[in-house]
């Protein structure tokens, strides 16, 4: 039986909400203040933790910072209840780290719907991590002080643990580099160097990959200004975008207050979205989309087909670029069907005057079918593994051919 922790001071309030959750038949545990909270969560492991954000002595946020502390707890979903709805309360509990946020008074739906949506994203994080660690027994620990360092680090804003390495992309027929996807890595000061697949997962799932995604776009709108006045005008950097990114109300003024500060040109990010993305809530997606693209930005959509919708969706999606899974060049040599779903991807995109990049090519082979479909780019490991900034610059600046 799922297990729910209710920390709420007013007492009216606090048994109004575990009658509901008692009825819905969740197993409840109460604490009428934030210390009785932190030792039922420490003691009791609940599932999932509804806090009150205005208490005496130890309010929401402390609660929240408290448990962060802990590998045992920092990783149990939590809901702030609160009267409070200004955006800057909202804004500082998700950037501790809370799952979602109630305005009271809040219906008896809203409060389900909240709780059941955090119970489902704890259990398909907890399958993806399973199923991507090979000690599937010790994932969960690992999850905890992963995310409880990650907390600590935005927090203190350690934002020099973060680094950013470019993997080159580059034109096909000439091989030179015309772009560069830009990739986030963390060298952390407690646990050393965390892998893009640890650390986008738990950041998306923590809402962190907010503050995260915000200093990105911040480090390579800087960097690309600093290469495009070395000499290379028309080179272009591509950012990774969550659908938790593309939702937020203000992302769009914040992307162009990046791009301002640093005289750049919309032009000189393409910012690449999954099909996944676009599959979690498409009206959305599309519409922050055309406005992105009203901008002047460029759009890519990333990991193209291995998803359900975009291809329905093509025509209707405001894109400059489709990247093909790398699913469909390896060993494009040796299967007809990759060959022909990429054939056909290509002449496709071309039909559509979009650009397409073939992602992961990794042998020669690859790379001379690939051209030979007259795909404009390419990107993969056969041309360059991702590199820091002092690596990547020596390419660029020189003007190296990769494919030489």
């Amino acid at each position: 039986m799922t297990k729910i922790l209710v920390i709420e001071d007013e007492e009216s309030v606090r048994e109004n909400i575990l009658d509901l959750l008692e009825a819905e038949n969740f197993e409840t545990l109460a604490a009428a203040n934030g210390k009785i909270g932190l030792d039922l969560a420490v003691s009791e492991a609940p599932d999932l933790i509804l806090c009150d954000l205005m208490m005496p002595n130890i309010d929401g946020y402390e609660v929240l910072k408290k448990l962060n502390l802990q590998a045992s707890t920092a990783t149990i979903p939590f809901i702030f209840l609160t009267a409070r709805n200004a955006k800057a309360d909202v804004r500082q509990g998700m950037d501790l780290g809370a799952d979602d946020y109630l305005t009271k008074p809040f219906t008896r739906s809203e409060l389900l719907n909240a709780i059941m949506s955090r119970l489902e994203k704890q259990t398909d994080d907890i399958k993806y991590l399973s199923k991507n660690n090979q000690n599937s027994a010790r994932f969960l620990p690992e999850l905890q002080i992963l995310k409880s360092s990650l907390l600590r680090t935005l927090a203190k804003r350690k934002l020099r643990e973060f680094q950013v390495h470019y993997q080159p992309i580059v034109d096909t027929t000439s091989g030179s580099i015309v772009a560069a996807e830009s990739l986030v890595r963390w060298q952390s000061s407690e646990l050393g160097l965390i892998s893009p697949a640890e650390l986008i997962p738990l950041a998306e799932s923590t809402g962190l990959i907010i503050p995260i995604g915000e200093w990105l776009i911040e480090n390579v709108c800087n960097q690309t200004k600093i290469w495009q006045d070395a000499g290379c005008k028309d080179f272009y950097a591509t950012i990774n975008i969550s659908i938790n990114q593309l939702v937020e109300q203000d992302f769009v003024s914040k992307l162009l207050i990046s791009l301002a500060e640093n005289n750049l040109h919309p032009s000189s990010l393409e910012l690449e979205i999954t099909e996944g993305v676009i599959e979690h809530d498409m009206n959305t997606a599309i519409n922050r989309m055309q406005e992105l693209q009203s901008h002047g930005l460029k759009l890519s959509i990333d990991d193209f087909g291995t998803g359900n919708s975009s291809l329905i969706y093509l025509k209707q999606l405001p894109i400059n670029t489709l990247k093909i899974d790398h699913y469909f060049v390896h060993n494009i040599d040796k299967d007809r069907q990759k060959l022909a779903i990429t054939k056909g991807i290509i002449e496709m995109a071309h039909n559509l005057d979009l650009q397409v990049v073939a992602e992961g090519v990794e042998t020669r082979t690859e790379f001379n079918i690939i051209k030979a479909l007259k795909c404009d780019k390419t990107q993969g490991y056969l041309l360059s593994h991702p590199l820091p900034v002092a690596e990547f610059e020596e390419l660029l600046l020189t003007n190296q051919c990769l494919l030489a």
